[in-house]
């Protein structure tokens, strides 16, 4: 069931991807009264799941899930329909119709994709708003327990103070990825600012390694379960450790750095069980364990017990525009720095470049709306900058010819067109092989 609900996802949020971006083809090749010959969800090669002609233009759904397209008549695009190029130029032709008119049907489905995207963050403000935890109130920093970010100089306890000289003022769910792609944090510890410069190769560093976040909240030591071989029975689910030895413990590394320490003992401990503290007696492991899990309380059982305080700041309708809008553009500007970082072979980003696995693994296995919208929101963003590279075969290589076309006022010849977009084609075809190669490299090593 989880691999169906996590499939269900992948697939609904492709398939409204594709079809809207090519929806922004579509329908202003027939305002131009150009002819659409196709329009498909997903790759017909040799047949389609369903067809059916409606008004000139064939509709169907492939089986090969890898997209989708629209053929328009008297374009030279992946079809490489040379007969019907040799033939004179039609008045419902793409070839017949002014520079202009071509190059807005070719922008139509990156425009889409990004009008999307901000339609999306504006109408999650409107619903979910903004949920966060002030920086300001981690008084006693944040927990720091990636190799990457300990390797690079960071500590359990510091507070991120900017990150590129941007004031961090809040932990959401991008502030992770905000801390992936910044070049120097400012951090305060122990009352003292200093600067950290991150590694050029971060990304690369962090896949090594199953952990992922790079900080995240302190978290008391809570406990889930008591297991069957611990000789702590004393315990109780739901119980929380305040101090081991004589010694506060109010966050859980703190609790695990004096287990460590007192490895086969016997120590005196309080916990805090339905709001009352309790003495007890704790007999620690010869590996520094307790045999119990740790974790399983609740953000809101967080704020009750003064750890944290969290805020969720509701948009109306109005109000949620300018704050959906810049939330477009800063994951529209990440982005296009993560790309940036990808070709620059000194990051070794390009190495955790994924395809449709990659894709895929980012939709958890319970469902979520807020959270199907935000991962299509971004990929959304992906897909249309993705689709403006100058590359023949994609909607910026045409858009780059087109561009040509109208300052220079020389069109490039059916030909040369040809070629460019079999090398494109070409070129393309590569990238999905090595996207998808590393997917299944990963897969076998395991990172």
């Amino acid at each position: 069931m989880d691999l169906f609900i996590k499939l269900s996802q992948f697939l609904l949020s492709l398939s409204l991807l594709i079809i809207l971006h090519e929806l922004g083809h579509f329908i202003p090749a027939k305002l131009f009264k150009t002819r659409v010959e196709k329009f498909y969800l997903f790759f017909d090669v040799k047949f389609s799941l369903l067809k059916k002609t409606i008004g000139g233009t064939e509709y169907g759904i492939g089986w090969l899930p890898l997209g989708g397209y629209v053929k328009i008549s008297g374009m030279i695009d992946e079809s490489m329909d040379k007969e019907q190029m040799a033939l004179p130029p039609q008045p419902w032709e793409f070839r017949s119709k002014p520079a202009y008119q071509r190059l807005i049907i070719m922008l139509g489905g990156v425009t889409v994709n990004f009008i999307l995207a901000f339609i999306i963050y504006i109408g999650m403000a409107f619903t979910y708003g903004d949920t966060y935890i002030s920086t300001a109130d981690f008084n006693d920093g944040m927990l720091i327990d990636n190799p990457v970010m300990i390797k690079a100089g960071f500590k359990t306890g510091d507070k991120i103070l900017a990150l590129d000289g941007v004031p961090l003022t809040k932990l959401d769910v991008d502030t992770n990825i905000k801390i992936i792609m910044a070049k120097n944090i400012l951090i305060e510890r122990n009352g003292v600012e200093q600067q950290i410069t991150m590694p050029i190769n971060t990304i690369n560093q962090l896949s090594k390694y199953d952990k992922t976040n790079l900080v995240s909240i302190r978290m008391p030591f809570a406990i889930s379960e008591v297991t069957a071989e611990s000789a702590n029975k004393n315990l109780k689910t739901k119980d929380i450790i305040t101090s081991l030895n004589g010694q506060k413990t109010k966050y859980f590394d703190q609790a695990k750095v004096i287990l460590e320490n007192n490895k086969g003992k016997t120590i005196p401990a309080t916990i805090l069980r339905d709001q009352k503290e309790i003495a007890i007696t704790l007999q620690v492991s010869a590996k520094g364990k307790l045999d119990v899990h740790s974790g399983g309380i609740s953000i809101e059982s967080l704020e009750k017990l003064g750890y944290y305080k969290i805020t969720t700041q509701k948009f109306g309708f109005l109000e949620a525009i300018p704050f959906g809008l810049n939330k477009g553009k800063d994951q529209l500007v990440g982005y296009g720095k993560q790309l940036k970082m990808i070709f620059s072979p000194s990051t070794g980003a390009y190495k955790q470049v994924g395809g449709f696995k990659a894709i895929f693994d980012v939709f958890p296995e319970t469902w979520s709306w807020e959270v199907f919208w935000r991962i299509t929101a971004l990929l959304s963003i992906m897909l249309g900058v993705m689709n403006l590279l100058p590359i023949p075969a994609l909607d910026g290589g045409h858009v780059m010819f087109l561009l040509y076309e109208i300052i220079s006022g020389k069109k490039p010849s059916d030909k040369f067109l040809e070629n460019a977009q079999m090398v494109g084609f070409v070129l393309l075809i590569t990238l999905l092989l090595f996207a998808n190669g590393n997917d299944i490299y990963k897969s076998i090593v395991g990172k």
